[in-house]
């Protein structure tokens, strides 16, 4: 078993990623206030680097590599955001990336990672195709493989994002973020544990992409069994350290049906005046459904990304 990173790991990844990443904003809304009688704090990671939080782990763990291990090339699969972080960090190094993506993987994010020079290679979409695929690559030519989540400096990087927000925003009485391979869950326990114990940090997945829930339920990793959700983001399951991670130290998790996402993405984006990708739209509607009892507090909600194909909005027929 991979080691679990601390609040110090994370603490070096902020230190690491400082020159490459934005400090991202955190947002209020009065009429989502009015609407949950709480105070929701909303950081904004669709204003980081390649429009999602994913930027900040794979800027750490690429500077975290030997010059002779970058030197090989990077290699990772993905179905959009962290492909396109581990593109544009490899770019940043000075080394040569190929992202291996699903066949169904949104073309606002396939053009952006080529955009940044990487070389893509598709296959199916599950889960052991983008592994075998990218298995062979290794194989191949030798690649560093970074992780999409289940690795300790990937964990850390994605930690600073509630790093950033406690230190803002240092009364807050949770965190809610969306669980696809656990990544950003596991950075912002870790994170959050650390720096206010007391602090409740709940989860929330699609309920057609609940392996996490399930899984949580059963006391092992469940597969994904199916990858419809409109989440793309959140088709992944968990990972061992991830798995274990939020096994350790989440206060809950809950699961919001396909019309609570795309009714509360569309509320952001006519509320807010901001744009956000399905997959960040999963808390708030946890929030907005009454899966979470939030009343009276002050909730951080960490917004994922916003890279969406604007030529398939899912309002489009509504």
């Amino acid at each position: 078993m991979q080691e679990t990173p601390s609040l110090n790991d994370i603490i070096e990844a902020a230190e690491r990623i400082k020159p490459y990443a934005h400090r991202t904003p955190v947002l209020q809304s009065a009429w989502f206030n009015d609407q949950t009688g709480a105070e929701l704090f909303f950081k904004c990671e669709n204003f980081q680097k390649v429009g999602a939080f994913k930027f900040r782990g794979a800027c750490n763990a690429i500077g975290k590599l030997s010059e002779s291990e970058g030197a090989r090339g990077i290699v990772t699969h993905s179905s959009g955001n962290h492909a396109q972080a581990v593109a544009l960090a490899a770019k940043l190094n000075g080394y040569k990336s190929t992202i291996v993506m699903p066949e169904n993987a949104p073309k606002v994010k396939v053009d952006a990672v080529r955009g940044y020079g990487a070389e893509i290679v598709y296959c199916k979409s599950t889960i052991d195709a983008r592994e075998e695929t990218a298995q062979a690559i290794i194989e191949k030519t030798g690649a560093t493989f970074i992780h999409p989540y289940n690795h300790p400096d990937v964990i850390a990087g994605q930690g600073t994002s509630a790093k950033e927000l406690l230190e803002e925003i240092p009364d807050l009485d949770a965190i809610i973020a969306p669980v696809g391979g656990g990544g950003l869950m596991s950075g912002t326990l870790i994170a959050a544990k650390a720096m206010k114990p007391g602090i409740r940090v709940f989860g929330a997945e699609p309920e057609l992409a609940d392996d996490a829930f399930r899984s949580l339920q059963s006391g092992k990793i469940e597969p994904v069994l199916r990858a419809d959700t409109i989440a793309d983001g959140l088709r992944t399951s968990l990972g061992g350290l991830t798995f274990q991670i939020i096994q350790t130290h989440i206060d809950d998790l809950v699961t919001v049906s396909e019309v609570s996402i795309i009714r509360e993405m569309r509320n952001v984006w006519e509320r807010m005046k901001i744009i956000i990708e399905p997959s960040c739209a999963v808390p708030l509607a946890a929030i907005m459904d009454k899966k979470v009892e939030i009343g009276g507090l002050k909730i951080g909600i960490i917004i994922t990304g916003g890279n969406v194909d604007l030529g398939k909005l899912p309002w489009d027929d509504a």
